[in-house]
């Protein structure tokens, strides 16, 4: 990079030399080094922002890339160093951020994620499917007395660890069986990204998470549609929002956050459950939210259920936090120290289990998605869409109507929930560890329909085969040749398969009801440059199958890159993320998948009685990179990233049967999107709906490239921040 140039005192400049005479200067750099440094500077800067450096083999562009940390820190570090010095990447700009309040005359960047239109009921007396934005697709009209709106919640959350948003819910006067929450949020000055947690006494009802905000401020909306929850709205409830936020000097912003429901009546879709059970810490009653911390807390409630049950679900509200954000990158437990010269590692490897137990029996198990936050690898990424499921945390299902013979006895039954990493050998072999890093904040829900009431269901089993997942595990150690650990490479490769079956006797006759999971892991790991350098190729994939004419396919692919350098006080990081998440669920689940919102459409009506399920698609390709200045507090980032989605009608040839599920005739798609962003500003969005093409507005501010700075380790999920790292909870 670069070509050799003559200096005064310094001889033939090279890059390489450039950097040496930087690394070693003592106060302001020579001009001539100075000016070099931002020439190539300069150049990294263009190539990066080519589109055709995306096309490089790995392995190139990992160097590309780490050639390109190390130049642009140095420069970043001489440009802070000379306060006199004009930024030459453009569109950049440093922030000390003061502001606690939104500057209503200022325009606000819209951070949005990317999902299929929610059906809801606008304000002028029409049905709409609608992402939350300004574009609506009126779907039919609706009475005003079959619809109405309620405000569920305004709150700014600012220091509210330990002080959740209280209040009251009382069902509303008209006459609905659908419901969806509209959550706005507006939030200016400097934050890391939060959890949020939605309850209704002590049910977990939604788990979202934050954007970061900018200095001038942010907005977003995200719409949820909650008819599978009917039951719970039909009754009065205690509402309780955990959002965990801490303002200082430093990080100064609030969340200020609206939560509106809307309830409508349209077209019946398949009924939601009678009773839903919630198996949580139960701490409403102390105005504080129900959630397990895993591994520290038991995450166990006793309950007796009804003796009437003719199908019975638990989901699984699960996911990783401080040690456990990234465990997508952890490495084999073996492995943790092999460069101390830069700190501990997080172990328990990259592979985590969920898992119910019914009375000590393992009753099914989840592989989790991984969630990336606001804030997580480079902030630059998630700006202004944000990743996959960030605004709306999916939940997994089990179905354990396999155990109603057990369950409908009348008896107290213990339910717990497990997040299982593997522990290692340090010689290829390892087992599930039944534990974890800290933590997982973890609840459950057992959603049940009933038979009529009086109706007493028995049966035979559960009849259970649930072997040990089966692992290869494999890793080795590179070496310098003055035996400091340079490399490490890591594969670790999962295989599970479990199925239930039973007789049970319900209200319309026997039946066998049976249960079945088969999941497939593997990730590969490398780290290069002494650990500054780490590379995650990650596929997870899956197959549920319920003989309640239920199932669901799902696969997980996540590629990671990441490096980064120090320069003095400074911290720069380089990334490249590309994942995706394709989910095709057949039959009734518990959550809606998106295809109820597209009922009421007159456009679909003819094929939607065809439609057996649902498929959604969706990938996101990211490169960003992020400058921190522990000195000044002051970090910003900028970067890329390209989503698509599409989500489509299925249509299968029969019902499938316990060992397979149905044939998929066809797809007919409903909703698809491709958009784009640069450097937090939507440069290209293309909408599709029902074969409408629409073009989204949007209102791109001016360039906030500001961000919560956070030491090196912890935005990565590379081991225990150090000393100069802020405090970074959720």
């Amino acid at each position: 990079m670069g070509n050799g140039a003559d200096t005064n005192g310094v001889g033939v400049l090279t890059l390489q030399r450039a950097l040496d005479v930087a690394r070693n200067s003592e106060g302001s750099l020579d001009p001539a080094i100075s000016a070099y440094l931002e020439r190539e500077l300069a150049n990294t800067w263009g190539s990066l922002r080519d589109r055709s450096s995306l096309s490089l083999p790995r392995m190139g562009l990992q160097r590309f890339a780490w050639v390109a940390v190390i130049t642009i820190g140095f420069a970043v570090s001489s440009l802070a160093i000379d306060s006199t010095s004009t930024s030459i990447v453009p569109h950049l700009s440093s922030h000390t951020l003061q502001k606690h309040d939104v500057d209503l005359t200022a325009p606000l960047l819209q951070d949005f994620q990317v999902y299929p239109p929610v059906l809801i009921a606008s304000s002028n007396g029409s049905l709409s499917l609608t992402d939350g934005s300004s574009t609506t697709t009126d779907v039919a009209p609706v009475s005003n007395a079959t619809s109405c709106q309620e405000v569920l919640m305004v709150y700014s959350f600012a220091n509210s660890y330990g002080a959740p948003f209280v209040g009251n819910y009382t069902p509303p006067s008209c006459s609905f069986n659908r419901i969806t929450l509209n959550f706005t949020v507006t939030s200016a000055g400097r934050q890391f990204d939060r959890l949020g947690t939605l309850y209704f006494g002590d049910t977990e009802i939604w788990r979202t998470s934050t954007a970061e905000p900018t200095s001038i401020g942010i907005r977003w909306t995200y719409l949820k549609d909650v008819t599978n929850y009917l039951t719970l709205f039909q009754q009065q409830q205690k509402i309780i929002f955990d959002l965990g936020n801490l303002i200082n000097n430093i990080y100064t912003a609030p969340y200020n956050a609206t939560l509106t429901a809307s309830f409508f009546t349209a077209g019946d879709s398949d009924p939601p459950a009678d009773l839903i059970f919630p198996v949580s810490a139960r701490q409403s009653a102390s105005n504080a939210p129900s959630v397990f911390t895993f591994p520290v807390d038991n995450a166990t409630n006793t309950l007796t259920l009804p003796q009437n049950i003719r199908r019975a679900v638990f989901t699984i509200a699960a996911c990783g936090q401080a040690e456990e954000e990234f465990w997508w990158s952890n490495v084999l437990s073996s492995d943790t120290q092999t460069f101390p010269q830069t700190g501990a590692l997080y172990g328990f490897s990259p592979f985590r289990e969920l898992q119910l137990f019914i009375d000590g029996m393992l009753a099914g198990v989840a592989w989790p998605f991984p969630i990336i936050f606001t804030g997580g690898v480079v902030p630059g990424l998630w700006r202004p869409i944000v990743g996959i499921d960030a605004f709306d945390l999916r939940e997994d299902e089990i179905d354990i109507t396999p155990f109603l013979p057990l369950l409908c006895d009348g008896a107290a039954h213990s339910f717990e929930i497990r997040v299982s990493g593997i522990n290692d050998t340090g010689n290829g072999t390892g087992v599930l560890a039944e534990t974890v890093g800290s933590n997982w904040p973890v609840t459950g829900k057992i959603f049940l329909w009933l038979d009529p009431e009086g109706s007493v269901t028995t049966g035979s089993g559960p009849l259970a085969t649930t072997p040990d997942p089966v692992f290869q595990l494999s890793s080795s150690v590179g070496k310098l040749p003055n035996g400091t650990n340079e490399t490490l490479t890591y594969q670790v490769n999962a295989q599970r398969s479990i199925s239930f079956v039973s007789t049970i006797n319900t209200a319309n006759g026997s039946q066998t009801a049976s249960w079945s999971q088969n999941l497939t892991y593997s990730n590969f790991g490398n780290f290069t440059a002494a650990g500054n350098t780490q590379v995650n190729n990650q596929s997870t994939s899956g197959e549920d199958l319920s003989s309640l004419n239920y199932s669901r396919s799902l696969n997980y692919p996540l590629y990671a890159f990441s490096v980064y350098g120090t320069v003095r006080d400074n911290i720069t990081i380089f990334a490249n993320v590309l994942r995706g998440r394709d989910v095709q669920t057949i039959g009734q689940a518990v959550f809606p998948t998106g295809l109820e919102s597209f009922e009421p459409v007159e456009a679909v009506q003819n094929q939607y009685p065809a439609f057996q399920g649902s498929l959604l698609q969706t990938t996101q390709n990211g490169t960003a990179t992020y400058f921190s200045n522990q000195t000044s507090n002051t970090s910003f980032s900028f970067g890329t990233t390209v989503q698509d989605m599409v989500f489509a009608g299925v249509v299968t040839s029969d019902s499938g049967n316990a060992e397979s599920p149905p044939q998929v005739v066809s797809t007919s798609e409903l909703f698809r999107r491709h958009v784009e962003a640069d450097n937090s500003t939507v440069i290209e969005d293309d909408e599709t709906v029902i074969g409408h093409s629409i073009r989204p507005a949007h209102f791109n501010s001016p360039s906030m490239n500001d961000f919560a700075g956070s030491g090196t380790r912890s935005m990565l999920g590379r081991g225990p921040p150090g000393s100069k790292a802020a405090s970074r909870r959720k």
